[in-house]
This record gives structure tokens, sequence and C-alpha cells, in this order.
């Protein structure tokens, strides 16, 4: 048995835990993968959040353990072995890690390639596809503000809600806007021409009356001819977008929804009865685990043809549409704390807290 040190013990799980709670310990520490370490301190494997997210969209139930999900194939150096070794390794094999174990395999360190490189571990190709951002909503979740502000204007740090979305985006690639708005409209594209030596484009698209969380993407259909992005104007998913859209694109689908996993505690014992009141089933404070439309989509344009041209049109019906003729609609996972709705009162003073 080993004495684990404090790098290693703080991202180690047993291969016997559930899913779910390796998911929960990588939101907790902000880290994308965890190492399987026995109870004697050996080494017996690891897990990325790519591989969480992959058993997800296997419909894999998350109170299975980690050790179904493991990685089949991982490359380790050995104690005394000369770092100059293990450093052409990690750039042959592009690891991002390299767990090191003694002669009888329990694990002594583990090495990142950020210790190694100063550039990023992964170079990845840049994805230039539209964003359209819904932001013609009256906001009525943050009144009374935004009887003032429109809500894409609120701030957040140094910055506006839209312009901390659009960062997220331009971070893979992306520098053409679109922007579906109505309430307030000239206050939102004020601030925007305002800003001098932008990176990016913005054309605006304005509905004459309220038309759902769809409607307005009907002018769009002779504008946008590339599978393009949909967001809401109060979502933040720190997620690498460039997953989402491999993902939609390697599985051809029509639409891909960005699903947020979300848990839900009930501080109280649940009781279940029958007939006449005769207890069923008793259990002690139940935490529930769901999966929510998070408000990002991935669509193919020509779906832009199925929207009915000035009615009020949500972007769920699309999807039954879509659904109904056979169509393909995907579901891309992201954890609960890589998300955040920043339109509720709550969330919001949690996501200042967090840029302080």
């Amino acid at each position: 048995m080993t004495k684990l040190n404090e790098k290693i013990r703080s991202i180690s799980i047993s291969k016997e835990v559930p899913i779910l709670f390796a998911l929960k310990k990588m939101d907790e520490l902000g880290v994308k993968l965890l190492l399987l370490i026995s109870p004697e301190g050996k080494f017996e494997g690891l897990i990325t959040i790519g591989d969480i997210q992959r058993a997800i969209i296997a419909n894999m139930p998350l109170d299975e353990k980690v050790d179904r999900i493991k990685r089949k194939e991982i490359n380790i150096a050995y104690t005394g072995d000369d770092i100059q070794d293990i450093k052409n390794q990690m750039l042959r094999q592009k690891d991002e890690c390299m767990p090191m174990v003694d002669e009888n395999g329990y694990i002594a360190d583990v090495i990142f390639w950020s210790d190694l490189f100063d550039e990023d571990f992964k170079k990845r190709e840049k994805i230039n596809i539209p964003v359209v951002i819904m932001a013609g909503g009256k906001g009525t979740r943050m009144k009374p503000l935004t009887n003032v502000i429109p809500k894409p204007l609120i701030p957040v740090g140094e910055k506006t809600i839209a312009e901390n979305i659009l960062d997220r985006f331009q971070e893979c690639g992306c520098n053409n806007f679109y922007f579906s708005v109505n309430y307030k409209a000239e206050l939102i594209t004020y601030y925007f021409d305002q800003i001098k030596n932008k990176r990016y484009k913005i054309s605006y698209f304005r509905e004459d009356k309220p038309l759902g969380t769809a409607g307005s993407l009907f002018m769009m259909k002779d504008k946008i001819k590339s599978p393009f992005f949909v967001s809401n104007c109060d979502i933040i998913v720190k997620q690498d977008y460039r997953d989402i859209y491999d993902y939609h694109r390697d599985n051809g689908n029509e639409i891909t929804i960005v699903g947020a996993l979300k848990h839900i505690y009930i501080p109280y014992g649940i009781i279940e009865t029958g007939e006449n009141g005769e207890l069923r089933s008793m259990r002690e404070k139940p935490e529930f685990t769901y999966m929510i439309n998070a408000g990002m989509y991935i669509l193919e344009s020509h779906l832009l043809q199925e929207i009915p041209e000035g009615e009020f049109f949500h972007i769920t019906s699309l999807i039954s549409q879509v659904k109904e003729r056979g169509g393909k609609v995907g579901v891309f996972p992201v954890s609960e704390k890589q998300y955040s709705d920043i339109g509720e009162w709550d969330i919001y003073f949690k996501t200042l807290s967090l840029q302080k």
C-alpha cells in the first residue's frame, strides 16, 4: 500500500463508484479526467469527461460503475524513466496526461501535458458556422432590471451577457452572428454598433411581433446555407462547441439539442401510497438526475424552409415535426456546472460571484 500525494489523491476515485459520482467530482474540481486508484494505491485506469458524455449518449445508466467506461488503452511511465523520454512519448502519442507507476503498479505521480508544454494540448481546427442569438424576449424573469435594460445587455463581470456568449463562440472560430431582436432592439443595436475593432460581424433581424423561440428564424431562410448554432441570449455553456458540432455532423443529425444534467435533491422522505392510502414504499431524501433543454442547438439550414412565415412557432414544435417525419434529432450532454441559465436572479448572482 502506498500513500498518495495531494495532487493524485484529489483526482482519484475507485473504479467501483457510479458514473454520476465521477461526473459530480469533475464538476466540483473543475477537471476533465480522473484516475482510478485501488484502495492499496495501484493504478487501475482513468476516465475523462468525454468518456462520460459518450456513456450518456449511449443511454448508459448513471449508477453503473465507472469501471465500465474506463479507457481501454492507456500509456504509462515508470519511476526512473528519463523525463525527456516521457516528454517525447507524450508529444508523439498526444497524451494529455501520463500516469507514472512503480515496478509493482502503484501510482507514484501523474504528469500533465501542461506540466511539460506551453502550447495547448490540442490544436483543433476552427469552425466558422453561423450563430443565431435569440435576443428578442422581454426578460420577464429579470424584472424590474429589464424594464430599463434588455436582457442581452445585463452586465456579467466587465461585459454584457451577450458579449460573454459571443466570446464562447469565438473561441471555436465562429465570427458570423445574427441577432433576433424585438424588445428594446434599438438599445441592443446601438450598444454593439459602438464597439470598435470588433473581431466579429453582427447582423440583425427583427420580429414585428413575438414569434416564439423559433418563428423569427424564417427570416434567415435565404441567408444561412450551412449548419448553424442557435442560442438563447441568457445561457452560457462551458463546452468546446466543436465537440457539439462534431457530434452533430458525425451522427447525421438534422437537429442537435444541448442537454444539461440537473441534479435535484429532495430533503424529505418520499412516500408512495396505494389504494385506501396503504403505504407502498418510502425513500429517504432521494436525489434525481434529469437532462434539461439547455437552450442551445445546431440546426441544418434546410429546416429554415419548414418554419411557417409570420407565425408564433416554438423550436420544440420544429423538433416534433422533424421527429414525426423520421428525421434525426440528437442530444449532446453537458454537466450541471458546465451550464448556466443566467436569466434567473439566483443564478445571475451566483455567476457574478464566480466572476470575482
